[in-house]
Protein backbone atom coordinates (compact mmCIF):
# COMPACT_ATOMS: atom_id res chain seq x y z
CA UNK A 1 0.00 0.00 0.00
CA UNK A 2 2.86 2.36 0.77
CA UNK A 3 4.55 1.70 -2.59
CA UNK A 4 1.25 2.14 -4.45
CA UNK A 5 0.67 5.45 -2.67
CA UNK A 6 4.18 6.70 -3.43
CA UNK A 7 3.97 5.65 -7.09
CA UNK A 8 0.46 7.08 -7.61
CA UNK A 9 1.23 10.49 -6.12
CA UNK A 10 4.61 10.64 -7.87
CA UNK A 11 2.94 9.93 -11.23
CA UNK A 12 0.45 12.75 -10.70
CA UNK A 13 3.25 15.20 -9.79
CA UNK A 14 5.33 14.20 -12.83
CA UNK A 15 2.31 14.26 -15.16
CA UNK A 16 1.26 17.75 -14.06
CA UNK A 17 4.77 19.23 -14.20
CA UNK A 18 5.64 17.65 -17.57
CA UNK A 19 2.43 18.56 -19.45
CA UNK A 20 1.99 22.28 -20.33
CA UNK A 21 -1.77 21.74 -20.72
CA UNK A 22 -2.00 21.03 -16.99
CA UNK A 23 -0.21 24.20 -15.88
CA UNK A 24 -3.44 25.62 -14.45
CA UNK A 25 -4.41 26.53 -10.86
CA UNK A 26 -6.53 23.39 -10.38
CA UNK A 27 -3.70 21.01 -11.30
CA UNK A 28 -1.16 23.17 -9.48
CA UNK A 29 -3.09 22.56 -6.24
CA UNK A 30 -3.52 18.87 -7.16
CA UNK A 31 0.24 18.37 -7.56
CA UNK A 32 0.82 20.08 -4.20
CA UNK A 33 -1.83 17.86 -2.60
CA UNK A 34 -0.05 14.79 -4.01
CA UNK A 35 3.25 16.08 -2.60
CA UNK A 36 1.63 16.56 0.82
CA UNK A 37 0.12 13.05 0.72
CA UNK A 38 3.59 11.81 -0.22
CA UNK A 39 4.98 13.35 2.99
CA UNK A 40 1.92 12.51 5.10
CA UNK A 41 2.19 8.75 4.63
CA UNK A 42 6.02 8.84 4.79
CA UNK A 43 5.85 10.30 8.30
CA UNK A 44 4.42 7.15 9.87
CA UNK A 45 4.55 4.11 7.56
CA UNK A 46 8.35 3.73 7.02
CA UNK A 47 8.91 3.70 10.78
CA UNK A 48 6.14 1.11 11.15
CA UNK A 49 7.68 -1.07 8.40
CA UNK A 50 11.11 -0.90 10.06
CA UNK A 51 9.56 -1.83 13.43
CA UNK A 52 7.82 -4.84 11.88
CA UNK A 53 11.00 -6.06 10.19
CA UNK A 54 13.28 -5.51 13.22
CA UNK A 55 10.67 -6.56 15.81
CA UNK A 56 11.36 -3.30 17.63
CA UNK A 57 8.71 -0.89 18.90
CA UNK A 58 10.99 1.77 20.32
CA UNK A 59 11.06 5.47 19.45
CA UNK A 60 13.00 8.19 21.23
CA UNK A 61 11.28 11.13 22.93
CA UNK A 62 12.77 13.59 20.42
CA UNK A 63 11.84 11.28 17.55
CA UNK A 64 8.29 11.01 18.87
CA UNK A 65 7.88 14.79 19.06
CA UNK A 66 9.37 15.20 15.58
CA UNK A 67 7.08 12.57 14.09
CA UNK A 68 4.03 14.13 15.76
CA UNK A 69 4.97 17.62 14.58
CA UNK A 70 5.57 16.59 10.95
CA UNK A 71 2.43 14.43 10.95
CA UNK A 72 0.25 17.34 12.08
CA UNK A 73 1.99 19.66 9.59
CA UNK A 74 1.13 17.47 6.60
CA UNK A 75 -2.34 16.66 7.95
CA UNK A 76 -3.07 20.38 8.35
CA UNK A 77 -1.80 21.07 4.83
CA UNK A 78 -4.18 18.41 3.53
CA UNK A 79 -7.11 20.31 5.09
CA UNK A 80 -6.04 23.76 3.90
CA UNK A 81 -5.14 22.62 0.36
CA UNK A 82 -8.54 20.95 0.00
CA UNK A 83 -10.05 24.29 1.04
CA UNK A 84 -7.93 26.13 -1.57
CA UNK A 85 -9.08 23.64 -4.22
CA UNK A 86 -12.72 24.18 -3.23
CA UNK A 87 -12.21 27.94 -3.58
CA UNK A 88 -10.63 27.33 -6.99
CA UNK A 89 -13.75 25.43 -8.14
CA UNK A 90 -15.96 28.16 -6.67
CA UNK A 91 -14.23 30.88 -8.71
CA UNK A 92 -14.18 28.72 -11.86
CA UNK A 93 -17.93 27.96 -11.72
CA UNK A 94 -19.39 31.07 -10.09
CA UNK A 95 -17.05 33.72 -11.57
CA UNK A 96 -15.68 32.18 -14.79
CA UNK A 97 -14.98 35.54 -16.50
CA UNK A 98 -12.73 36.65 -13.63
CA UNK A 99 -11.02 33.27 -13.13
CA UNK A 100 -7.76 34.10 -14.94
CA UNK A 101 -7.47 37.43 -13.10
CA UNK A 102 -8.26 36.10 -9.61
CA UNK A 103 -6.39 32.77 -9.81
CA UNK A 104 -3.08 34.04 -11.15
CA UNK A 105 0.17 32.20 -10.38
CA UNK A 106 1.20 34.63 -7.61
CA UNK A 107 -2.09 34.20 -5.76
CA UNK A 108 -1.92 30.39 -6.07
CA UNK A 109 1.62 30.35 -4.65
CA UNK A 110 0.45 32.66 -1.85
CA UNK A 111 -2.36 30.21 -0.94
CA UNK A 112 0.13 27.34 -0.76
CA UNK A 113 2.43 29.42 1.43
CA UNK A 114 -0.47 30.34 3.76
CA UNK A 115 -1.42 26.66 3.90
CA UNK A 116 2.12 25.74 4.97
CA UNK A 117 2.39 28.57 7.52
CA UNK A 118 -0.99 27.84 9.16
CA UNK A 119 -0.25 24.09 9.33
CA UNK A 120 3.21 24.76 10.79
CA UNK A 121 1.64 26.99 13.44
CA UNK A 122 -0.87 24.26 14.34
CA UNK A 123 1.84 21.59 14.60
CA UNK A 124 3.99 23.76 16.85
CA UNK A 125 1.05 24.55 19.11
CA UNK A 126 0.39 20.82 19.55
CA UNK A 127 4.10 20.32 20.19
CA UNK A 128 4.02 23.02 22.84
CA UNK A 129 1.07 21.33 24.57
CA UNK A 130 2.95 18.00 24.79
CA UNK A 131 6.14 19.72 25.97
CA UNK A 132 4.21 21.01 29.01
CA UNK A 133 3.94 17.42 30.25
CA UNK A 134 6.68 16.77 32.82
CA UNK A 135 6.22 13.04 33.41
CA UNK A 136 4.44 9.98 32.03
CA UNK A 137 2.92 7.12 34.04
CA UNK A 138 3.51 4.77 31.10
CA UNK A 139 5.80 4.78 28.06
CA UNK A 140 3.73 2.53 25.81
CA UNK A 141 1.73 4.32 23.08
CA UNK A 142 -1.33 2.36 21.94
CA UNK A 143 -0.85 3.22 18.28
CA UNK A 144 1.70 2.81 15.48
CA UNK A 145 2.69 6.51 15.56
CA UNK A 146 2.97 9.32 18.10
CA UNK A 147 -0.59 10.58 18.34
CA UNK A 148 -0.91 13.71 20.56
CA UNK A 149 -4.13 12.35 22.08
CA UNK A 150 -2.35 9.15 23.13
CA UNK A 151 0.54 11.11 24.67
CA UNK A 152 -1.86 13.19 26.78
CA UNK A 153 -3.49 9.98 28.08
CA UNK A 154 -0.09 8.79 29.36
CA UNK A 155 0.64 11.92 31.39
CA UNK A 156 0.96 11.72 35.18
CA UNK A 157 -0.36 15.21 35.89
CA UNK A 158 -3.85 16.59 35.33
CA UNK A 159 -4.27 17.19 31.58
CA UNK A 160 -7.63 18.99 31.65
CA UNK A 161 -6.10 22.33 30.62
CA UNK A 162 -3.90 20.69 27.98
CA UNK A 163 -6.88 18.75 26.60
CA UNK A 164 -8.98 21.91 26.50
CA UNK A 165 -6.27 23.80 24.61
CA UNK A 166 -5.74 20.83 22.26
CA UNK A 167 -9.43 20.56 21.37
CA UNK A 168 -9.67 24.35 20.99
CA UNK A 169 -6.69 24.43 18.62
CA UNK A 170 -8.04 21.42 16.72
CA UNK A 171 -11.48 23.00 16.44
CA UNK A 172 -10.08 26.30 15.11
CA UNK A 173 -7.69 24.76 12.58
CA UNK A 174 -10.17 22.04 11.61
CA UNK A 175 -13.44 23.97 11.56
CA UNK A 176 -12.28 26.99 9.56
CA UNK A 177 -11.01 25.02 6.52
CA UNK A 178 -14.07 22.75 6.60
CA UNK A 179 -16.45 25.71 6.81
CA UNK A 180 -14.65 27.24 3.81
CA UNK A 181 -15.27 24.03 1.83
CA UNK A 182 -18.95 23.95 2.88
CA UNK A 183 -19.45 27.60 1.90
CA UNK A 184 -17.72 27.12 -1.47
CA UNK A 185 -19.86 24.11 -2.34
CA UNK A 186 -23.01 25.88 -1.18
CA UNK A 187 -22.26 28.64 -3.69
CA UNK A 188 -21.25 26.10 -6.36
CA UNK A 189 -24.45 24.04 -6.00
CA UNK A 190 -26.58 27.21 -6.01
CA UNK A 191 -24.87 28.33 -9.22
CA UNK A 192 -25.19 24.90 -10.87
CA UNK A 193 -28.92 24.69 -10.12
CA UNK A 194 -29.44 27.95 -12.03
CA UNK A 195 -27.94 26.46 -15.21
CA UNK A 196 -30.89 25.89 -17.61
CA UNK A 197 -29.66 22.75 -19.43
CA UNK A 198 -29.06 19.38 -17.76
CA UNK A 199 -25.91 18.92 -19.87
CA UNK A 200 -24.51 22.20 -18.57
CA UNK A 201 -25.28 21.21 -14.97
CA UNK A 202 -23.60 17.84 -15.43
CA UNK A 203 -20.51 19.42 -17.01
CA UNK A 204 -20.21 21.98 -14.20
CA UNK A 205 -20.63 19.37 -11.48
CA UNK A 206 -18.21 16.91 -13.10
CA UNK A 207 -15.37 19.46 -12.77
CA UNK A 208 -15.54 19.23 -8.97
CA UNK A 209 -16.77 15.64 -8.45
CA UNK A 210 -13.24 14.26 -7.90
CA UNK A 211 -12.43 16.94 -5.34
CA UNK A 212 -15.74 16.37 -3.57
CA UNK A 213 -15.01 12.62 -3.39
CA UNK A 214 -11.58 13.27 -1.85
CA UNK A 215 -13.08 15.72 0.69
CA UNK A 216 -15.72 13.16 1.74
CA UNK A 217 -13.08 10.44 2.03
CA UNK A 218 -10.66 12.62 4.01
CA UNK A 219 -13.14 14.10 6.48
CA UNK A 220 -15.28 10.94 6.64
CA UNK A 221 -12.37 8.74 7.72
CA UNK A 222 -11.14 11.31 10.25
CA UNK A 223 -14.64 11.65 11.72
CA UNK A 224 -14.85 7.86 11.91
CA UNK A 225 -11.56 7.73 13.83
CA UNK A 226 -12.69 10.30 16.40
CA UNK A 227 -16.13 8.71 16.82
CA UNK A 228 -14.64 5.22 17.22
CA UNK A 229 -12.16 6.47 19.82
CA UNK A 230 -14.97 8.24 21.70
CA UNK A 231 -17.34 5.24 21.67
CA UNK A 232 -14.82 2.39 21.97
CA UNK A 233 -12.04 2.21 24.53
CA UNK A 234 -10.18 -0.50 22.60
CA UNK A 235 -6.65 0.65 21.68
CA UNK A 236 -6.50 -1.94 18.87
CA UNK A 237 -9.65 -0.56 17.22
CA UNK A 238 -8.28 2.98 17.52
CA UNK A 239 -5.06 1.90 15.80
CA UNK A 240 -6.96 0.15 13.00
CA UNK A 241 -9.14 3.22 12.50
CA UNK A 242 -6.00 5.40 12.35
CA UNK A 243 -4.63 3.23 9.53
CA UNK A 244 -7.65 4.16 7.41
CA UNK A 245 -6.96 7.89 7.24
CA UNK A 246 -3.15 7.73 7.49
CA UNK A 247 -2.61 4.99 4.87
CA UNK A 248 -5.79 4.22 2.92
CA UNK A 249 -6.84 7.82 2.17
CA UNK A 250 -3.49 8.95 0.65
CA UNK A 251 -3.45 5.73 -1.41
CA UNK A 252 -6.94 6.28 -2.86
CA UNK A 253 -6.53 10.00 -3.73
CA UNK A 254 -4.43 9.41 -6.91
CA UNK A 255 -6.92 6.78 -8.13
CA UNK A 256 -9.87 9.10 -7.58
CA UNK A 257 -8.28 11.94 -9.53
CA UNK A 258 -6.76 9.82 -12.30
CA UNK A 259 -9.82 7.64 -12.92
CA UNK A 260 -12.26 10.57 -12.89
CA UNK A 261 -10.12 13.01 -14.90
CA UNK A 262 -9.41 12.57 -18.61
CA UNK A 263 -6.70 15.27 -18.66
CA UNK A 264 -4.73 13.50 -15.93
CA UNK A 265 -5.06 10.14 -17.71
CA UNK A 266 -3.87 11.62 -21.01
CA UNK A 267 -0.93 13.37 -19.31
CA UNK A 268 0.05 10.14 -17.54
CA UNK A 269 -0.01 8.16 -20.78
CA UNK A 270 2.04 10.83 -22.55
CA UNK A 271 4.57 10.87 -19.72
CA UNK A 272 4.82 7.06 -19.58
CA UNK A 273 5.16 6.83 -23.38
CA UNK A 274 8.09 9.25 -23.24
CA UNK A 275 9.72 7.23 -20.48
CA UNK A 276 9.33 3.86 -22.21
Amino acid sequence: MYLVTMLGNLLIILAVTSDPHLHTPMYFFLSNLSLVDFGFISTTVPKMIVDIQTHSRVISYAGCLTQMSVFILFGGMDCTLLTAMAYDRFVAICHPLHYQVIKNSHFCCFLVFVSFFVSLLESQLHNLIVLQLTCFRDVEISNFFCDPSQLLKLACSDTFTNNTVKYFVGAIFGFLPFSGIIFSYYKIISSILRVPSSGGRYKAFSTCSSHLAVVCLFYGTRLGVYLSSAVSQSPRKDAVASVVYTVVTPMLNPFIYSLRNRDIKRAMWRFLSKMF
